[in-house]
């Protein structure tokens, strides 16, 4: 099976890199048909199409037999064997069905909420085994080249949780009239942490009405989940807070629609066969909770499970 060819290849790579110091640093293109057990002409075909680490040295191919092992190593699928153990905990950015979620379904994974930002670096710090984003960026695409950035080649996947509508929360009825982004600059604004994907976006949105953010009046401490937010503008402390339709109708505040936003599950591949998360997925794949997002105004669960990036293949 070309599975286990595979693994034979990155074995073989390993025990001779242990075993024999005095090895050629590069291997001729007969060596590595050999080591990957495929006839010369498919190593051809692979260096001419880029798909593996060579040099040509006066007309002759060769290998680097440290690359190789690399790239041998990034070919692989499935759960991280001997891989050190990721923490039991989900960081990132607020969501209010994903909480309600985590907990209905047994996973046993806490959650730590301080914005999408902290959440990736977390992720980068192997101090979280998920965390949730919705960062924007160019063409309207959400989270997946700002995973890319931070963690180019990584095993981590990109995984579509949730479609939510965000906007403007105001107090019942509206009663400042407010329609849109340009009509918040009189008003006492609810802001949330720097590292959040709502409060990147929300400033963005004011600086595109020729606004700036550091100008707007409001409570200075930040909210940090989005309840928490649009609590402010219930308890009457702000007039306006950029937050979720679901929050806003749970709580019978007036909510002005601006964005639809897909909030995503940046995870690393070892963590989605572990039993936590495999619980959890369990779950999301029931009528309880389709039913529960059903009941969320401004949700959609259609594209659930959808991986969006992939690091390091499959």
């Amino acid at each position: 099976m070309p599975g286990q060819g595979l693994s034979y290849a990155a074995a073989s790579v390993h025990n001779e890199a242990m075993t024999d110091t005095q090895q050629p640093a590069y291997l001729t293109t007969k060596e590595l048909a050999e080591l990957l057990r495929i006839k010369e002409r498919k190593v051809y075909d692979l260096a001419a199409a880029g798909e593996v680490p060579c040099v040509r040295v006066v007309g002759k191919l060769l290998f680097p037999r440290s690359d190789v092992e690399a790239w041998i190593a990034a070919s692989r699928s499935g759960p991280s064997v001997g891989a050190a153990p990721l923490p039991l905990l989900l960081a990132g950015s607020h969501d209010p069905l994903l909480e309600w979620a985590l907990r209905e379904s047994g996973s046993g994974i806490p959650a730590f909420f301080d914005g999408s930002l902290d959440g990736l670096a977390r992720l980068q710090r192997r101090d979280a085994m998920a965390c949730g984003m919705h960062v924007r960026e160019a063409d309207n695409g959400w989270n997946v080249e700002t995973v890319r950035q931070a963690m180019p080649d990584q095993p981590v996947v990109v995984m579509e949780f949730a479609q939510r509508q965000r906007g403007l929360i105001v107090a019942a009825g509206n009663p400042h009239g407010v329609a849109g982004i340009g009509d918040v600059a009189p008003l006492r604004c609810a802001r949330r942490q720097s590292g959040a994907g709502s409060q990147r976006l929300f400033e963005e949105l004011v600086r595109g009405e020729g606004l700036d953010p550091a100008t707007l009046a409001g409570p200075v401490v930040p909210a940090r989940t989005e309840n928490d937010v649009a609590l402010i503008v219930l308890d009457g402390s702000a007039d306006v807070a950029f937050g979720l339709a679901a929050v806003a109708a749970q709580m019978r505040l007036g909510f002005v629609p601006l964005v639809e936003e897909r909030f995503d599950l940046v995870l690393w591949r070892q963590a989605y066969f572990e039993r936590p998360f495999q619980a959890f997925l369990r779950f999301a794949a029931s009528d309880a909770f389709r039913q529960r997002a059903a009941a969320m105004p401004g949700y959609a669960v259609g594209g659930f499970g959808t991986i969006h990036h992939n690091g390091s293949g499959i």
